[in-house]
């Protein structure tokens, strides 16, 4: 049982490797192939049918997901621009929830308000996997991908709320909403709680224990599991623990791990994640049998009805409340028209269109017991469940693959004063050359014989070079188009460099007078050098 298991995950692992490289060369984002190449996996004659747990998905694929996305996530940002993503991820999740309950009551036969409300609720967040892997390589608004990574962050946590709410609503056949409203303040503000103090716990042992970079990579991989399963435990809420503790980690990792622990731990965390995001995608497709097995061809035609219908309401209510949220604050508040710039059209209409569901949903969905209390089964579950797997189809898939191409024929720009990244690279460097060049000075000054010393002198020199360099690096970016061109020429000369050194250390190798350690080490010291150069 073990090795077939065990089969069937390295199988799944090797699918998802071949799925991405086909996905690339066909130029087509990762999570849309996955899913589709899952879904025509899944209705191939002979193959066995693959369940998902969603307790697994909950507990095994949820926590590194948000861990890694708050790790990466800037807070300074995240603040900057906390109205409208609590706007999107609060209230946009609340609205669509009472906004899909009332109309599914009214579509749906046999639909109560309480199963409205669950459905609202599981279909109410996209996936913030999808919309940043589409995104990837697009020319679009800095602000744009700030509130949907910050969204994405936070709308898992209102969403699961209200699904807990309304499973409880329709189990016991009772929903109270003043007390609803009260639990979820009391859930997600004590699931911040709980993620703080178990970041401080983390923070402390990183901090003042004798730690090595594999030490520390292996307590971040279980810092997320501890933050989750802390808050679940009282019953708090899991994602706001995961989120709000990575989200201090992160901005306390410069004291907590040194250079070997943050190169160990970004090569770990990006090869896990993108296997976790790889899997859960592919098993969307791969779980389609599993929903239709038992459902008659009628309530099929009718899940596919009512699915396609959801899926046009959800995205006609987030373009509403997205417009709403964008210009309504400008209009009521003279401040906000003076602190911010004008959005326009185009920067809300690319973070309502880039509202993908995913894995969340699908496992909220299946969440969902087969059974109530009184051993009757749970009504309408699997239609739930289905209509749920079309959303996440016409959302991911439609919306995903038209979205690179609505991009380029709108023409979005820019709409903040942001400077451009390497130009921001260039002023840092610069002034941390200044900064060891004042402190190498400041040597030479107090120990005469520092200045005798042909090392130290041939790094004084290093340095004088590097800031004229910088120096006149940054000049370049702000001046006209042909020094920008210059400083390409420039890179393309340091990667041809680059290449002919990793040549030499190849004929090293043959050669061996070195050991393979101390060549590894060079040719590490080759690849920080070439990821430094900027395309």
């Amino acid at each position: 049982m073990v090795q077939e298991y065990l089969f069937i995950i390295i199988g799944l692992l090797f699918l998802v490797l071949i799925f991405v490289m086909i996905g690339q060369r066909l130029k087509i984002s990762y999570p849309i192939f996955l899913v589709i190449a899952g879904l025509i996996i899944s209705l191939t004659p002979g193959i066995p049918h693959i369940s998902i747990d969603p307790e697994m998905i909950f507990l095994i694929f949820l926590p590194p997901i948000l861990y890694e996305a708050a790790w990466y996530t800037s807070w300074q940002e995240f603040w900057k621009w906390r109205r409208p993503i609590s706007l999107l991820a609060f209230g946009l999740v609340f609205f669509t929830s009472t906004v899909v309950a009332f109309v599914s009551e009214s579509l749906i036969p046999g639909f109560t308000l309480a199963l409205g409300f669950l459905l609202g609720g599981i279909i109410s967040p996209p996936d913030a996997v999808a919309a940043t892997s589409v995104l990837k390589g697009l020319k679009i608004p800095k602000r744009a991908i700030t509130i949907l990574e910050g969204e994405s962050l936070v709308n898992d946590a209102s969403s699961l709320i209200v699904v807990k709410f309304a499973l409880a609503a329709v189990v016991t056949g009772q929903f109270v909403l003043q007390k609803a409203i009260g639990s979820f303040f009391i859930v997600a503000g004590m699931g911040i709680v709980v993620g703080l103090f178990a970041a401080l716990i983390i923070y402390s042992i990183h901090k003042f224990f004798i730690t090595t970079p594999s030490v520390d990579t292996a307590l971040t991989l279980l810092s997320p599991y501890i933050m989750y399963v802390g808050a679940e435990y009282f019953h708090f809420s899991g994602v706001m623990a995961v989120v709000s503790g990575g989200l201090y980690l992160s901005y306390r990792s410069h004291k907590i791990l040194n250079y070997q622990s943050r190169l160990q731990a970004i090569g770990v965390w990006s090869t896990l994640i993108f296997l976790i995001n790889g899997t859960v995608f592919i098993l969307i497709g791969l779980e389609m049998p599993s929903v239709i097995e038992g459902m008659t061809e009628t309530m099929i035609m009718d899940g596919l009805k009512y699915g396609i219908l959801i899926s046009f309401l959800i995205i006609a209510i987030r373009f509403l409340w997205t417009y709403i949220a964008a210009f309504l604050p400008r209009i009521l508040f003279k401040k906000i028209r003076e602190s911010e710039n004008n959005p326009g059209w185009k920067s809300p209409f690319l973070v309502s269109f880039a509202a993908m569901r995913g894995v969340v949903s699908l496992a909220a969905a299946l969440y969902i017991p087969l059974l109530l209390p009184s051993g009757a089964e749970f009504p309408m579950r699997n239609t739930i469940i289905f209509i749920t797997v079309i959303v996440i189809f016409i959302t991911l898939v439609g919306q995903g693959l038209a979205l690179p191409w609505i991009i380029r024929l709108i023409k979005v720009e820019e709409i903040d004063d942001i400077i451009p990244e390497e130009e921001q690279e260039a002023g840092i460097q610069l002034r941390l050359k200044k900064a060891a060049m004042q402190k190498l000075n400041e040597v030479i000054e107090k120990d005469p014989r520092a200045a005798e010393n042909q090392l130290v002198v041939i790094m004084k020199t290093q340095l004088e070079n590097q800031i004229s360099f910088t120096t006149e690096k940054l000049d370049s970016l702000e001046c006209d188009r042909s020094e920008i061109i210059a400083l390409k020429e420039y890179h393309q000369i340091l990667k041809d460099l680059i290449h002919v050194q990793r040549n030499e250390l190849d004929k090293l190798r043959s050669e061996k007078l070195y050991t393979d350690e101390v060549l590894r080490k060079q040719s590490s010291q080759l690849d920080l050098d070439e990821a430094r150069i900027s395309d």
